[in-house]
């Protein structure tokens, strides 16, 4: 293919090299941080050795991903309000993580969200189940991630053709995997904090200059894109208000979106990074206000490419909704400014797909192979360091070849699926282990898997895998549920199939339910940073 295909003024050559400069950096970073990684604490948890401010830049850096800069911009270009409906979604999100889970699961946890849930359970069985959601969740994140990159290179370099396209998502899979297997959670950190000030800075100077463009008059930028995508862009419903089954359609997906996050196996994981409770709780009053600024931003970012770029030419670029935002930075400084957004949104897409690496390789090694296979009784704590790293090539490859499958399709809407999954399978079950003292084994065991099966079957049988043009599947027609977002079925399910369990098992644990609850909230007997 030739690069003539690529977005018109756009300099393939320049983009390669930004993005491998930002490499290269990074790479350094994570060589200089895996000199002190010997332990599973450091691996995992970066020795619990960073601060409040830098653990929430780095979870901002975790959770403003490839959707949240290409898709919701995308997004708010095409659909106007409803696009936007994404973000406050995704920041209303937070307030949950923060009131119900941040501090309590860092006093209560070691290194994965199977160590609270097993706290006070039998530990076998439910280290399992929460192994087998967190690598479920992490699966649909990194397709999202993965189909972004694909859409990103076919833009940028005009590889339209999907072997090229491919090749180019294995390039990050490799990529990925290396931050993971060097520097572990203490690289990988590292990483997160340098692309979250890149994507923050960047995402603020592009607002900057497209409020300029319009001499700083917001509503003129509004009647800009008025003009060139209709009325409507303005207006709730464009997308979700056709008629009673989009707006259900609406409500399942905000309900994904607000209780997905505090259920997120890679977003919880950050808490054990940071030595105390006090110090989860500030990294996620640092995340909240950072994410929130940049959500503002996606407003400006989605309507001034909608205005200046319009529905028509975003459409019809390889990567569509996707492509908004770098399209935006092409119109508004041309090739160097369309590199750097470009590199960053590379970055966003690798920083992202290290820490759902780790996180399920973490959870695999330590709940599945620790806990799971070797009974808690593993003779050589490097072992289960090395499992770690070995699930992680794996997940790098399953990563890639999910990728290449789900290319094409519109991240935001793929990471929605994930927050369902998330939401359904883990957020009942964490939420009963810390606050209901009759909840057990079997109830742990029935929510966990009865929701991630019952959202998981729903997806398959959604409009979103098969049954129309924009289907994962476009000429498949197996769609038997009429929602694309399966959360407003699901997650309820899932909360009664947690009390059900529990009601009809005799199990109980008081005693240790009691222990759980004076750990959770004071923090006596957590998890410390390990000094060397």
């Amino acid at each position: 293919m030739t690069l003539a295909q690529a977005v018109e003024g756009s300099s393939p050559a320049l983009n390669i090299s930004i993005f491998a400069a930002f490499v290269v950096i990074t790479l350094v970073v994570v060589f200089r941080a895996s000199k002190n990684t010997r332990t599973a604490a450091d691996y995992y948890a970066a020795g619990r050795a960073f601060t409040g401010p830098q653990n929430g830049i780095a979870i901002s850096g975790d959770y403003l991903s490839a959707a949240s800069f290409l898709g919701i911009a995308g997004a708010i270009a095409l659909n106007g309000y409803d696009g936007f409906l994404y973000s406050i979604g995704f920041l209303v999100a937070w307030l949950v993580a923060l009131l119900l889970v941040a501090e309590l699961l860092r006093n209560t946890g070691k290194y994965t969200m199977g160590d609270v849930l097993a706290f006070r359970m039998r530990q076998r069985p439910v280290r399992a189940a929460a192994a087998v959601s967190t690598l479920a969740v992490s699966f649909f994140y990194l397709l999202a991630q993965m189909a972004g990159a694909g859409g990103l290179v076919a833009l940028l370099l005009g590889i339209n053709n999907p072997v090229g396209q491919a090749a180019v998502i294995a390039v990050v899979g490799v990529i990925m995997i290396v931050y993971v297997l060097v520097g572990g959670m203490k690289g990988t950190t590292w990483v997160q904090i340098i692309k979250a000030a890149l994507l923050i800075v960047g995402a603020a100077g592009i607002t900057v200059w497209v409020l300029a463009r319009f001499g700083f008059n917001l509503s003129a930028m509004l009647g800009g894109a008025v003009d060139k995508g209709g009325a409507a862009v303005l207006d709730p419903g464009k997308q979700y208000g056709k008629t009673g089954l989009t707006q259900l359609d609406f409500v399942s997906l905000a309900l994904a979106l607000v209780l997905g996050t505090a259920g997120l196996p890679h977003i919880l994981m950050r808490f054990y990074t940071v030595p105390t409770a006090k110090e989860a709780r500030r990294s996620v009053v640092w995340a909240i206000w950072l994410i929130g600024i940049f959500y503002l931003f996606t407003l400006v970012l989605g309507y001034g490419a909608g205005a200046l770029v319009g529905p028509e030419a975003i459409n019809a670029a390889p990567g569509k909704a996707n492509s908004a935002a770098p399209l935006l930075a092409q119109v508004l400084g041309g090739p160097v400014l369309l590199g750097f957004i470009a590199a960053v949104a590379f970055a966003t897409i690798l920083a992202v797909v290290a820490g759902l690496t780790i996180t399920a390789s973490a959870s695999f090694a330590h709940d599945v192979y620790a806990n799971v296979i070797k009974k808690g009784e593993v003779d050589d704590k490097d072992q289960e360091v090395r499992v770690a790293r070995i699930t992680a090539l794996v997940i790098g490859a399953v990563a890639i070849v999910g990728g290449i499958v789900a290319n094409g399709q519109n991240i935001a809407f793929l990471v929605a699926l994930a927050f369902a999954v998330a939401a359904s399978a883990n957020l009942p079950t964490i939420l009963y282990s810390l606050f209901w003292k009759r909840f057990n084994t079997s109830g742990a065991l029935w929510s966990i898997y009865g929701g991630l099966a019952v959202c998981i079957l729903l997806i398959v049988f959604s409009p979103a895998v098969s049954g129309n043009a924009t289907a994962m599947f476009p000429d498949a027609d197996f769609d038997l549920f009429p929602l694309a977002n399966p959360g407003i079925v699901s997650i309820p399910v899932s909360f009664f199939l947690g009390w059900l369990g529990t009601v009809l098992s005799k199990e109980r644990n008081d005693a240790k339910y009691a222990e759980m609850e004076v750990r959770a909230l004071t923090g006596v007997g957590a998890e410390k940073a390990i000094q060397h």
